[in-house]
């Protein structure tokens, strides 16, 4: 067999081990002693060196980008819907999200809902404090806010009402405000009703999202010893854009089917490490790519300098000082993102190898 041949052979064999499991510890031992052949014949045409560093393999699964912290926003009054944004749109803090009534209702930021009126007298409590929170950020508020309804909360609402060209009357009635637990903007992902729709509280009347994006994906239990929040990940977007993330949430196990069989997976969600990395997509199939395992301190090359001697021989083509090159025996280990791992005596960092152009 010619040593292109060989070349072909243990490529094709290596990159079937990375497609089929991501990364493989090999047991692959040399048993041919070193030949010393040369040949100083010919000249490499490519050459990469040896690196000695940090190697990690992955187990790769399939993910979808999309936006975060999808969710329904329910009418909180009752009556005819007389304004909607349009799908796309961002609703900042202090923004129109639709009107009732010809009455706008305003987003505010904060976990807690609203299900009071905001008046001078009402009791203390936690929705007076996130209440004046909002006011302070849009610049109504005086002072540190409390869960106090005062003078200054009365002053803030006033003057928020009159920027908004609405009665100043001092109070919010229950439905005015409706307030988001989500961080920042809010992305209209669907609008659910019409304008001139009569609605009922409770009643849905669009969907939104965060404009952070996100990565879903489902990773078998048979892997759920690669994921922990906190862990990082390598991520493949389209157009073949590398970057990484960190798991922030694992779900429960779920029952998917796939392919037609069901499986029972453990839903993982994947912040981006770069968000301006996928600045431009709204939806896509990222692939994920979870550390399985990880060598310290090794040296590697990549897959394709690997010779084929014989069925379970290896070696590499290492560049000499005349630029002749040596066939040195090597011991393979741990195959992880297009390269090996690989020992043997006469081996080091920094020597060049061949590389063959396929």
């Amino acid at each position: 067999m010619t040593t292109l041949n060989r070349r072909q052979v243990i490529i094709g064999t290596s990159l079937a081990i990375l497609l089929s499991g991501g990364a493989v510890a090999g047991t692959l031992a040399v048993s041919a002693p070193d030949t010393g052949q040369t040949d100083a014949t010919k000249k490499p045409s490519s050459t990469t060196p040896i690196v000695r560093g940090p190697l990690d393999g992955t187990t790769q699964a399939l993910g979808t980008l999309g936006f975060a912290a999808t969710g329904p926003i329910q009418s909180a009054s009752a009556g005819v819907l007389t304004g909607l944004p349009k799908t796309g749109e961002d609703v900042a803090r202090g923004g129109t999200l639709y009107s009732v009534d010809n009455k706008p209702v305003i987003l505010f930021a904060g976990g807690l809902p609203a299900w009071r009126s905001f008046q001078t007298g009402m009791p203390n409590g936690p929705d007076i404090q996130q209440l004046e929170e909002n006011l302070k950020a849009l610049g109504y508020l005086q002072g540190e806010p409390s869960d106090s309804f005062n003078w200054a909360t009365l002053a803030a609402i006033n003057a928020w009402q009159q920027a908004l060209g609405l009665p100043q009357t001092g109070t919010i009635d229950l439905g005015v405000i409706i307030f988001s637990g989500v961080k920042g903007n809010l992305r209209v992902a669907a609008v659910d009703a019409l304008i001139g729709d009569r609605i009922g509280s409770g009643q849905k009347v669009m969907t939104v999202t965060s404009l952070e994006k996100e990565i879903s994906v489902d990773v078998k239990l048979s892997d759920q010893k690669l994921a922990a929040v906190g862990n990082e990940v390598d991520l493949t977007l389209p157009g073949g854009v590398r970057t990484t993330g960190t798991i922030t949430t694992i779900g429960v196990p779920t029952e998917k089917e796939i392919s037609g069989q069901k499986s029972v997976v453990l839903p993982i969600s994947v912040a981006l490490a770069d968000p301006t990395k996928a600045a431009d997509l709204q939806q896509a199939s990222v692939t994920v790519g979870f550390r399985s395992e990880h060598r310290e301190d090794v040296l590697s090359v990549p897959v394709e300098a690997l010779l084929a001697l014989d069925e379970k021989t290896f070696a590499v083509e290492v560049v000499q000082w005349d630029e002749s090159t040596k066939r040195v025996p090597v011991t393979t280990g741990l195959f992880a993102s297009g390269r090996v791992e690989i020992s043997g005596e006469g081996i080091a960092a920094n020597q060049n190898v061949v590389v063959p152009k396929l």
